[in-house]
């Protein structure tokens, strides 16, 4: 009959009433038949796929109120999957015909129960064919000894879920078996409740109570939409099984346990099983919003940022080759790209608490006219997570549109699609099919979800698992792949991985546990890419005891103590990551902690973004650590570590707060627009406790404590970078200080400290403060300019050597020394009181120094000061007062030997510094070496910079 005769909505009507064989013979007439029978899909398919016994609801028991994409295509793999018992090949290796005889309709339908033919099921076995179906009439049944399974049938429940239970312990001694809707009980002589050694067992729509299932290799199983009540399934060596849709409840250990390593003996029903496998992988690749609970997060790579405003921040004309500089634009600039780093920066009030920000608050104020038209303006949009908290973005032009775009793209969060095109190992991994694999399972309210153990293999996709004391523990070398999970409100951690345990921990949503996120340690190395880890109330990923792992591409923000942290010889690698709004820091290096910290956005945390102590030294590189609460990089009692081509930017405290003790080296990065110093360099010990409060101290590491006493991993000497130098004195150098609100660099040490090459400008306070110093602290080849106060201030008693330094244009002094040391081969011009200043008991021999000042004296001598002032080109700028002031009573001050000249135009200024040119620089036969970001030597870093100065005789403020 043709489909124009009658309208469609009436051709609909009637199909609906036709039964599934039916509508398979109707889509077979033609087209347009076809096209109607498809068209049935949310009226007669999801009649078909609710009303049958032998599965649920498609997204049970995880969202049974979402509806499936296509109610069809779901009844389709149900029915495919509940024939899988039914495909053996085994007997028919002499003649293909004989499946014609084993799958023939006249298979038997035994009852078993009240008015049925058998009044039990080890008399209805006896009597079974294979391939017969036992019918389990509804009530209570009950064997009294183990029963037997030595022919392949089918064992169903009549009626609804729940009608018929069995009480009975069954092994499975036959190739193949199906049991289905049916309430499992244990018997009273044993809690076992199926076992098989052999065959294969599929259980579809059934209820275990109180009892276990045994697995063991070559024997395998499928279980689809079965709920465990303080059941479990223990499985040994299984070459592949498939657990799906699946609920555990009150599991008194762990529900599923996994032992030993997949059986390389497979038995026939291992490839239906891969192809079902394969099938279901390809539908959960693109998750429905709606279902995964991985989608659905808030922010999660989806809101764009919203408008931004933009003010100017002058700095100077010319970058060189200052790695930390482009660092910082991809940094930054990463973070208008980042969609999913956006969702958490909102747009802030006028009035922030951070004035650089403001379009009012640069400090185009402090330079003159003549100095327009070399200025540079950087755009910095701004914007906030809350009115209080202001994020920057300085994106310099200057840079190579190229470099800067690719930097972008190497610090953006990566999706796991990306992950896998550029990890092979990592996709392979992704893809495996081997062990057990459980998928849209719920686990909740027990003990454990899942324990993988001696070389055991298992792959976990689309699960949830809630309020238990543990999620998944991965121990003595298995392996664990888990892929877009929810895990949350565990009571210990949520996955737990030692003893050289590995695999794949990828886009999972894991919150709110009581302890980690994710536990590594004990050698464990697993790949933990693209996960959201936060809301923990401790740390969001802790590894310890010579763990390693590559941690990756994560957003790891609003746990209790640290977003990561590493102790006791664990040595990952970190990188890429999101890590803020910590309540504590949001990297912590304790206790011989070591790692390569690498390209992460570590920002808003409330204590400082990279906490390092107690024997901590990792490698921390190429991060931007922005907007904390506190300081942007803490180095306490005994830490180490390489601090390198980091942008610390806009934090409340410090950009760095270091021990000299400790020996840390920092070496190109951009620090600026922090609260307070720049740099602080300390010597006394930390506060009583460890940690402030939240930070970590107290989390449970009693065994990695006890075997900690040994040296480090030996395979972990290799993650360090062979130019890293040996450590012998605390190095702060290549650095960009710059904007911050007090002192550039704050040193208060009682240790040799070397300052060298670093530019330190436009500070809120002066540029160099050396208020407590023992020993030598060398400062040199240092561009330190435009600060608010005074260029470099060194206290009385301590111990300075000051040379090859460009000090220029700031608001106070150029040097003020009350202590002792050398003052040589500096260019101190154009600051705005005096260029040298000798006060109190002052020790200094100062030579060959260019020296002036516009309004105040070239050198000026107080009190009892002594030393050498000899060889040095003073010359005078438009101040009446003299060049040289000396003092009167100079019996210990010898002033000999110095060229005082008189200019007062620009031209001549210039021309005095031609020969040699402006400090700061070193040549390539410099005695000094300098190491840049690529590990090479620096053979010049001479720049002409014209920006942000105070005053209009100068252009030499110079710039690495």
């Amino acid at each position: 009959m043709e489909v124009g005769v009658l309208p469609v909505e009436l051709w609909q009507l009637i199909f609906s009433y036709l039964h599934l064989p039916d509508l398979g013979r109707c889509s077979l007439v033609c087209r347009a038949w076809s096209e109607l029978v498809l068209s049935l899909d949310r009226t007669r398919w999801r009649q078909l796929c609710l009303g049958c016994l032998q599965h649920r609801h498609p997204n049970w028991p995880n969202h049974p109120g979402v509806e499936p994409p296509s109610w069809r295509e779901a009844f389709k793999q149900h029915y495919l999957a509940s024939k899988t018992w039914s495909k053996t090949t085994q007997d028919l290796e002499s003649s293909n015909c004989l499946s014609l005889f084993r799958r023939r309709k006249g298979w038997r339908r035994l009852c078993v129960g009240v008015g049925g033919e058998f009044g039990s099921l080890r008399a209805a076995l006896a009597a079974a064919s294979p391939y017969d179906r036992l019918v389990l009439l509804p009530g209570v049944h009950e064997e009294q000894s183990e029963v037997l399974l030595k022919v392949p049938v089918e064992v169903v429940g009549q009626g609804k879920l729940g009608d018929v239970a069995l009480l009975a312990s069954i092994d499975q001694h036959c190739p193949t078996a199906r049991l289905s809707n049916v309430v499992f009980m244990p018997a009273r002589f044993t809690s076992l409740l199926y076992k098989t050694t052999s065959g294969y067992v599929q259980f579809d729509n059934c209820n275990f109570e109180g009892g276990q299932l045994q697995i063991h290799a070559p024997g395998t199983c499928q279980v689809k939409f079965c709920t465990f009540s303080q059941s479990s399934i223990h499985l040994r060596s299984v070459a592949l099984c498939i657990l799906e849709h699946c609920e555990f409840t009150g599991s008194e250990n762990a529900s599923v346990t996994v032992e030993g390593c997949p059986s390389s003996d497979r038995n026939w029903a291992c490839k239906h099983l891969a192809v079902l496998a394969k099938s279901c992988a390809a539908s959960l690749r693109q998750p429905d919003p709606a279902i995964c609970p991985v989608a659905k997060w808030d922010g999660w790579r989806e809101s764009p940022l919203r408008p931004v405003r933009t003010c100017e921040i002058v700095v100077g004309e010319e970058r060189s080759s200052f790695l930390s500089a482009a660092g910082a634009q991809a940094l930054l600039g990463s973070a208008q790209e980042d969609t999913e780093f956006g969702e958490n920066l909102r747009a802030a009030k006028e009035e922030e608490e951070y004035p650089a920000l403001d379009s009012n608050s640069s400090d185009s104020d402090l330079r003159s006219d003549d100095e327009e038209d070399a200025q540079v303006a950087y755009k910095v949009p701004c914007q906030a997570h809350s009115p209080r908290h202001t994020l920057a973005d300085v994106m310099d032009s200057k840079l190579q549109s190229n470099r800067l775009h690719a930097l972008q793209r190497d610090l953006k969060l990566k999706s796991l699609q990306q992950e896998l095109q550029q990890d092979k190992e990592a996709q392979s991994l992704a893809n495996s099919l081997q062990g057990c694999i459980i998928r849209q399972c719920l686990f909740r309210d027990g003990k454990g979800g899942i324990f993988i153990y001696s070389r055991g293999q298992a792959k976990v996709e689309g699960s949830i698992f809630r309020d238990l004391t543990y999620a998944v523990r991965c121990i003595q070398n298995s392996k664990v792949i888990m892929l877009r999970n929810d895990i949350h409100h565990c009571k210990a951690s949520g996955i737990f991985l030692r003893l050289l345990a590995g695999g794949l921990i990828a886009d999972n949503n894991i919150h709110s546990n009581c302890e980690a996120g994710v536990d590594i340690r004990k050698g464990a190395n697993p790949l933990v890419l693209c996960n959201k880890i936060h809301s923990g109330l401790r740390s969001g990923i802790v590894v310890a005891g010579n763990g390693k792992g590559i941690i990756r591409s994560n957003q790891i923000c609003g746990n209790k103590e640290a977003g990561i942290y590493i102790l006791y010889n664990g040595n990952p690698a970190v990188s890429g990551n999101h890590i803020f709004q910590g309540l504590a820091a949001g990297i912590a290096v304790n206790e011989n902690g070591r790692g390569q910290i690498t390209g992460n956005i570590i920002c808003e945390n409330q204590w400082g973004g990279a906490d390092i102590r107690h024997g901590g030294d990792p490698v921390l590189r190429n991060n931007l650590i922005s907007c904390g609460y506190s300081d942007g990089v803490v180095v306490g009692e005994r830490g180490k570590g390489l601090i390198e081509g980091n942008v610390i930017y806009g934090n409340k405290g410090c950009g760095v707060w270091m021990m000299s003790s400790s020996l840390p080296h920092l070496i190109n990065n951009q620090i600026s627009h922090n609260s307070i110093y720049g740099v602080a360099v300390f010597c006394h010990k930390d506060n009583a406790g460890d940690y402030p409060l939240g930070q970590g101290g107290s989390e449970s590491f009693q065994e990695e404590r006890e075997g900690a006493g040994g040296e480090n991993d030996a395979d972990s000497e290799e993650e360090y970078p062979a130019a890293r130098r040996p450590i012998s004195v605390a190095l702060v150098e290549l650095n960009s200080i710059n904007h911050n609100g007090a002192a550039g660099l704050h040193v208060k040490s009682s240790e040799v400290l070397n300052i060298i090459a670093n530019v330190i400008h436009a500070n809120g306070d002066g540029g160099v403060a050396v208020l407590q110093s023992s020993q030598l602290t060398r400062i040199a080849n240092n561009s330190i300019s435009c600060n608010s106060r005074g260029g470099v201030l060194v206290e009385a008693d301590c111990q300075v050597e000051l040379r090859g330094n460009g000090i220029y244009e700031n608001s106070s002094h150029g040097i003020v020394s009350k202590g002792e040391g050398v003052i040589a081969e500096n260019d101190i011009i154009g600051n705005h009181r005096c260029g040298l200043q000798l006060l109190q008991a002052a020790d200094m021999k100062v030579t060959k120094n260019r020296i002036q000042s516009f309004r105040d004296y070239g050198i000026a001598l107080f009190d009892e000061a002594k030393g050498l002032v000899q060889e040095n080109l003073i010359f005078q700028g438009r101040s009446k007062k003299s060049i040289l002031r000396p003092i009167l009573n100079a019996e210990d001050c010898i002033i000999q030997n110095n060229m005082l000249l008189t200019f007062k135009k620009r031209f001549d200024m210039e021309c005095m510094l031609i020969n040699p040119p402006a400090r700061p620089h070193l040549e390539g036969g410099a005695a000094v070496s300098c190491t840049a970001a690529a590990g090479q030597r620096v053979s010049s870093i001479t720049t002409r910079v014209d920006g942000g100065c105070h005053n209009h005789g100068s252009i030499f403020c110079t710039i690495l």
